[in-house]
C-alpha cells in the first residue's frame, strides 16, 4: 500500500518540481507498477492459476 500510495504521490508532484519532473513521474510510474505486480503474484491470489484447477492443462 506505501509503494502504490507514494507512487502516486511522486507523480502528482512531478509537475511542481522545477527540475527532474520526467524522473520524478517515471519513478512513481514503477513504484505503481511494483505494488501491483507484487500483489498479483502473492500466494493464494486470485490471478494465479495451475493445472489441478482446470486453467492452463495442455
Amino acid at each position: 500500500m506505501v509503494l502504490f500510495l507514494g507512487g502516486f504521490w511522486c507523480m502528482g508532484i512531478a509537475h511542481e518540481l522545477p527540475q527532474g519532473q520526467a524522473l520524478v513521474f517515471c519513478a512513481g510510474l514503477a513504484l505503481v507498477s511494483i505494488a501491483l505486480a507484487w500483489v498479483m503474484r502473492t500466494a493464494g491470489g486470485a490471478t494465479r492459476r495451475n493445472a489441478k484447477d482446470g486453467y492452463g492443462a495442455s
